[in-house]
């Protein structure tokens, strides 16, 4: 089959932001890319050469088999060359607050889901001789406050990547974590609006007592510049195609602080987070910023 006859790239959350472009630059490589969403008639933009809409929900064990075997039909032998583990939400807000349902979707898609493909992708992978990439975030090694639920799970998913490095080793498979820091994507939008609905369906007399603290920190992550998409690709990229992948890529200038603040003491890193996000500013006994 003329599909076998170069290399193959599987995409989860392809699409929009990372997963998207990601799709473009495989494509442009010569990749037989994968593209991997959970409803194919809403990215009809991915159609292209080379590019395959492929239907696959990462939270869904019988979704993720089912498109996993249609790359095997498709590819027999030649197997997969690359995984991307792209697929991803952000859940935030105070600990307190965040409803339990949430904080599960958090794992099941962050964590469960790129281990759930990695497994059933395992034998494409062995057969082709490919690697994983997945992708993580800065906070993984920073938890910042009021996005602890995002920080834990990109946290647990490096551990898994870490363990995974050292046991798919016999088979040549390099397992690697991208570090993006923020990204001029739709997924922050998203994650603002179903943080705001959580809030609506809490205890108001313990959302009042967040209130000062939430307009501080939003005032200081409205003041982030976010970075263009194109710099995380550009990692992903390395990462697919150099001979000897390192560990982990970091792209962009705050994903590379937030990983020197993790090499601070825990007591001055606090103090560091607290004033860059305006926190050491709120009185909460005043109920006011000093």
């Amino acid at each position: 089959m003329a599909s076998q006859d170069s290399k193959a790239v599987l995409i989860t959350g392809a699409g929009g932001g990372i997963g998207s472009a990601a799709v473009e630059a495989f494509a442009a490589r010569g990749y037989r890319v994968y593209a991997a969403v959970r409803n194919v008639d809403t990215a009809r933009h991915l159609d292209r050469a080379n590019v395959v809409r492929l239907e696959l929900d990462v939270t869904d064990a019988g979704s993720v088999r089912r498109a996993l075997g249609r790359i095997a039909a498709e590819r027999g032998a030649a197997g997969l060359q690359v995984l991307l583990n792209n697929a991803g939400v952000i859940v935030q807000g105070p600990l307190e607050l965040v409803p339990e349902a949430e904080l599960h979707r958090q794992f099941d898609v962050n964590v469960y889901g790129p281990q759930r493909v990695l497994t059933a992708a395992l034998p494409l992978l062995r057969a082709g001789r490919g690697r994983v990439i997945n992708i993580s975030a800065a906070t993984a090694r920073t938890a910042m406050p009021y996005l602890g639920p995002i920080s834990a799970s990109k946290a647990a998913l490096e551990s898994l990547s870490k363990a995974a490095r050292v046991e798919l080793a016999p088979w040549g498979i390099p397992v690697t974590v991208v570090e993006p820091g923020a990204v001029e994507t739709t997924i922050f939008a998203k994650a603002e609006s179903n943080a705001r609905k959580a809030l609506t369906m809490s205890d108001g007399d313990r959302v009042e007592l967040y209130s000062n603290q939430l307009a501080a920190v939003g005032a200081a992550l409205a003041g982030q510049k976010a970075g263009p998409v194109d710099r995380v690709v550009k990692e992903i990229l390395r990462a697919a195609e150099a001979r000897r992948p390192k560990e982990c890529y970091v792209a962009g200038s705050d994903a590379r602080m937030l990983r020197l603040l993790s090499h601070l003491p825990f007591r001055l890193r606090d103090r560091v987070l607290a004033r860059a996000l305006g926190l050491a500013r709120v009185d909460l006994a005043a109920g006011a910023l000093r």
